[in-house]
């Protein structure tokens, strides 16, 4: 009965020539969280090799180039990396790793000398400069990694 009055009013309202506007959709981030590697193969004993082990992977969706310059990147708790100078050309990815290394291109380098991602359940937040949020990506205490 209920979807027979819902149906009925819909129609209604389109006989009537009263159009009903659809909320705006918040635009998507051309530069998206793509993968997580949250708990880095073997002990987590805080080498630095463990360390960057430990990833996520940012993914430019656009054909176009994008600054990455003041983008942060953060977990539940705060720890946050924030982007120097750095472009991101299109349709390529970087990865942000964990613990110390020398950045290029592709990856650049927290310089941290302890885990930042929980094997127990986390989440990734991408903000722009201004603070508001890019992308974000949860997970919980099963796997390794996770595709977002």
């Amino acid at each position: 009965m209920r979807k027979l009055i819902i149906t009925g009013a819909a129609a209604a309202i389109a006989a009537a020539g009263i159009g009903l506007a659809a909320a705006p959709a918040e635009a998507a981030s051309a530069v998206q969280i793509y993968r997580v590697y949250y708990n880095s193969p073997g002990s987590d004993r805080g080498s630095n090799t463990s360390l960057n082990g430990e990833w996520v992977q940012l993914f430019n969706t656009s054909k176009t180039s994008r600054q990455l310059k003041g983008y942060k990147l953060k977990d539940k708790t705060g720890y946050t990396y924030t982007f120097g100078s750095f472009t991101l050309k299109g349709r390529k990815s970087v990865y942000v790793h964990t613990g110390k290394g020398r950045n290029s291109a592709a990856h650049r380098y927290w310089g941290r000398s302890w885990y930042v991602w929980n094997n127990s359940g986390d989440a990734a937040y991408l903000r722009y400069p201004g603070g508001s949020a890019a992308d974000s990506c949860s997970w919980g205490s099963k796997g390794a990694s996770k595709y977002c």
